[in-house]
């Protein structure tokens, strides 16, 4: 192909070209794939694996009564990690 190459170059500069060929149909082909497939707003329910949360009537084993003094010491560290 080039007369200056040699042979095993050429063969090398060949299968990049091929390989970068193949990986841009294929990045092609995943984004115009995302494009036609989006889901109907709502139809999402969330990952099966995680449960709801659920509301105010809790199990007495999932809530824990803080004291005073915890319940300030809470309060400090969201206002040190909370963004300014």
């Amino acid at each position: 192909m080039f007369p200056s190459i040699s042979p095993a170059p050429e063969i090398g500069l060949a299968v990049l070209l091929v390989a970068a060929l193949v990986w841009v149909l294929g990045f092609g082909h995943m984004l115009w794939g995302s494009r036609s497939h989006r889901p109907e707003p709502g139809a999402q329910g969330g990952l099966p694996a995680i449960p709801a949360q659920r509301g105010a009537g809790a199990h007495p084993m999932e809530s824990v009564e803080l004291t005073e003094a915890e319940e300030q010491a809470f309060a400090g560290l969201i206002r040190r990690i909370a963004p300014h």
